[in-house]
C-alpha cells in the first residue's frame, strides 16, 4: 500500500513537470493533497467527552426510572401488601434525608451568623427538636441491631410496636392519627393524678392566700373550667421555689409529670428532673417564638401535632 502511494506521488510530480498548465497542476496538487493527507473529514460533529457522559447518564438515569415503575407495578399486582409498605419505607427514607438536609442547612447557616437556637423562627426550631428526637430513635435501633442475627427482631419489633421504635416518617396515614390521638389519651390520664398531687401539696404551703387560690384552681380545673391566665399567675411563687418548684418535687410528682410531658418516668429521679428542666425551656422557648409568628398562620396539621406532642392547649381564634 505504501509502495503504490509512492509510486502514484512520483507519477503525479512527473506529470506536473511535463504539463505546465494552470488547470492540470491546480489538480495535481489536489490530487496530491488527498494522498498525502487522505480523504477529507466528514461534515458532522462529534461530542466531546464530556457530553458523552451526561447524555450516557440521562439514558441510564431514564431506563432506571423505567425499570423502577415496571417493578413497582409489579409488586402492587402481585404483592399488594409488600407494596404498601415497601412504599411507606421508600417515602420515609426521601422524607428522612429531606430533612436531614434542611437540618443541615439551619446549622450551617446559625454558625455562619452567629445565632442561638432561641433565637430561630418557630418552624426552623421546631424542625430542629422534632429532627433531633427522630435521630435518636434511629441511633437506638442502629444499637441493638449490631449483634449477629438481632436485625432479625428488630424488624419484628418495629412491625409490632411501630410508635415507639419508628418515628413519624414510616407510619401510615391512618398510624399518623391514631398515634396523635393516643398521645392526646396519655397526656388526659395523667390530669387527674397531677392534681391529686397539687391537692396534696395545698397544706404545705405556708401562706393563705396562696392556699386559697390553688384550692381555686384545682376546683375549676376539676369541673373543666379553663382557669385565666391570671388564676395561674398569682402563683407563681409556689411554682419557682418550695414547695412546687422544679428543684422541690418529689419523685413521685416528677414521674407524673413526665408522663404528661410523654417522657419516660421509669428514670431515676435526677435524670427525670434534668430531662423535666429542658424540656420545659424548650416549650418555653418555642411558646416566644410561636408567638412572634401567630397562631393563625399554623396548618391544622401543625395545630395538632402542636396540641397532641408538645402538650400544650391553643387559645385558637
Amino acid at each position: 500500500m505504501a509502495l503504490s502511494r509512492v509510486y502514484l506521488l512520483r507519477v503525479a510530480l512527473w506529470g506536473s513537470a511535463i504539463t505546465s498548465g494552470p488547470f492540470v497542476s491546480r489538480r495535481l496538487q489536489l490530487g496530491c493533497s488527498g494522498l498525502v493527507l487522505g480523504a477529507p473529514r466528514s461534515s458532522k460533529l462529534h461530542l466531546s467527552p464530556k457530553a458523552d457522559v451526561k447524555s450516557m447518564i440521562s439514558y441510564v438515569v431514564t431506563k432506571t426510572k423505567v425499570i423502577n415503575e415496571k417493578y413497582h407495578r409489579f409488586l402492587d399486582r402481585n404483592f399488594p401488601r409488600f407494596y404498601v409498605l415497601y412504599t411507606i419505607f421508600t417515602k420515609g427514607l426521601r422524607m428522612l434525608w429531606a430533612d436531614a438536609k434542611k437540618a443541615r442547612r439551619i446549622k450551617a447557616n446559625m454558625l455562619k451568623h452567629n445565632i442561638k437556637f432561641h433565637q430561630l423562627s418557630y418552624r426552623e426550631m421546631e424542625h430542629l427538636r422534632q429532627f433531633r428526637r427522630d435521630v435518636i430513635k434511629c441511633l437506638f435501633l442502629g444499637i441493638i441491631s449490631i449483634p449477629p442475627f438481632a436485625n432479625y427482631l428488630v424488624f419484628l419489633l418495629m412491625y409490632l410496636f411501630p410508635r415507639q421504635l419508628l418515628i413519624r416518617h414510616f407510619w401510615t396515614p391512618k398510624q399518623q392519627a391514631d398515634f396523635l390521638d393516643i398521645y392526646h389519651a396519655v397526656r388526659k390520664q395523667s390530669h387527674p393524678e397531677i392534681l391529686t398531687c397539687l391537692e396534696r401539696t395545698i397544706p404545705v404551703i405556708s401562706d393563705a392566700g396562696l392556699r386559697w387560690h390553688l384550692t381555686e384552681l384545682c376546683s375549676k380545673a376539676q369541673r373543666g373550667t379553663q382557669p385565666a391566665v391570671n388564676d395561674i399567675l398569682v402563683l407563681r411563687e409556689c411554682f419557682s421555689d418550695h414547695p412546687l418548684g422544679m428543684n422541690h418535687l418529689q419523685a413521685l410528682q416528677l414521674k407524673v409529670l413526665s408522663q404528661a410531658m410523654l417522657l419516660t418516668p421509669h428514670l431515676p429521679p435526677f435524670l427525670l428532673r434534668s430531662r423535666l428542666k429542658n424540656h420545659t425551656t424548650v416549650i418555653h422557648q418555642l411558646d416566644k417564638a410561636l408567638a412572634k409568628l401567630g397562631i393563625g398562620e399554623l396548618t391544622s396539621q401543625e395545630v395538632k401535632s402542636l396540641m397532641s406532642t408538645m402538650k400544650r392547649n391553643l387559645n385558637l381564634p
